[in-house]
């Protein structure tokens, strides 16, 4: 049957990250505060995670808040009026709502109304996971100028007497916005998941369980040794992949920025990347602690401020967690 030929959209050939904004948890918690549930030490944790400190966010304050503190800020940077963003994206895992998405909330909080907002959950890859999905609707003409969010309050998750995650987690948000490019700005991304492993990390129980009285309330746990293996081992091979796939070597990096999980997972990322002394690291776990999706944007705010001079170079982000997915890229640094 014949009909008329449909219009398709084709957007930028290229697209880039503008600006960073972040928002940290307004009340510092340090390892003495944890360690009476645990029966643990500052010395032990440290020693295990890097965690000296972490920021939470008092009961009044909302992931959906801290979210809105950060866009503002990527926005009031960006160049770009609120009113010209048409795609909101937040990586969450912690919206206590299960409706509204906080992105709809937040678009309307920040004068971006009325853009396509929606929140995506991909746990500590999730940053990763919407940035290159800004990237793909802007290329294909679906949006022009994206901004994408991760948001968490996982204080609100957690299990004081938990020693396998409870101590590592901190609550914050980090935002950019994204928009076209007159040269590539966002490598390809190399992402996946292994939903095998999904036992390793995440919730303990459901909200219908807490409903029927048969579960507490759900937090977060983890098989530590578990995550912390495949962590090193599997995801160093993604962070290869993804400099493969952006065409570029470990030399070429000024910044090598994956998920904020845990020092010692960091350390010896760089060792298995064998990356050359001149890469700073970004080590914003050891004072924010583990923030899931807004790790990855809230240690590249931090070391852009405390590195001016890494603008216009270019970064390795990795994100990985529960569900075990991951989403890992090359992006150049604004």
């Amino acid at each position: 049957m014949s009909h008329p030929i449909l219009n398709q959209t084709h957007g930028a050939e290229f697209t880039r990250i503008y600006s960073y904004g972040a928002a940290r948890g307004d009340v510092v918690v340090p390892n003495e505060d944890l360690i009476g549930p645990i029966d643990s030490s500052d010395e032990w944790i440290q020693q295990r995670t890097g965690i000296i400190t972490r920021t939470r966010a008092s009961a009044d304050v909302l992931a959906v808040d801290l979210a809105t503190d950060a866009a503002r800020e990527a926005i009031a940077k960006s160049g770009v009026a609120a009113g010209q963003i048409d795609l909101v994206i937040i990586a969450t895992i912690s919206n206590v709502q299960q409706t509204p998405s906080m992105a709809a909330v937040v678009a309307d909080r920040v004068g971006s109304n009325p853009a396509a907002a929606y929140d995506t959950n991909a746990a500590c890859a999730g940053f990763s996971y919407a940035v290159t999905q800004a990237d793909a609707l802007i290329r294909s003409g679906a949006a022009h100028y994206a901004l994408v969010i991760g948001a968490e309050k996982l204080s609100d998750v957690v299990d004081p007497t938990d020693r396998s995650i409870s101590f590592l987690l901190g609550d914050g948000a980090g935002a950019v916005v994204i928009g076209p490019s007159d040269s590539p700005g966002i490598a390809p991304a190399v992402w996946g998941s292994d939903g095998s492993k999904a036992d390793a990390v995440g919730m303990n129980s459901t909200l219908t369980d807490f409903r029927d009285g048969t579960a507490e309330w759900p937090t977060l746990r983890q098989e530590g040794q578990t995550v912390f293996r495949w962590a090193v081992w599997d995801m160093a091979k993604v962070a290869k992949q993804a400099l493969e796939v952006a065409g570029i070597t470990p030399a070429d990096l000024a910044a090598f920025i994956p998920h904020q999980a845990n020092m010692r997972i960091i350390d010896e990322f760089a060792k298995q990347l064998k990356l050359p002394e001149s890469v700073l690291i970004a080590r914003d776990i050891a004072t924010t602690g583990n923030t899931s999706a807004a790790s990855i944007p809230l240690a590249t705010h931090r070391l852009l401020a405390e590195h001016p001079e890494l603008s216009g170079g270019l970064a390795l982000q990795i994100g990985f967690g529960a569900g075990l997915v991951f989403g890992a890229q090359v992006v150049v640094l604004p």
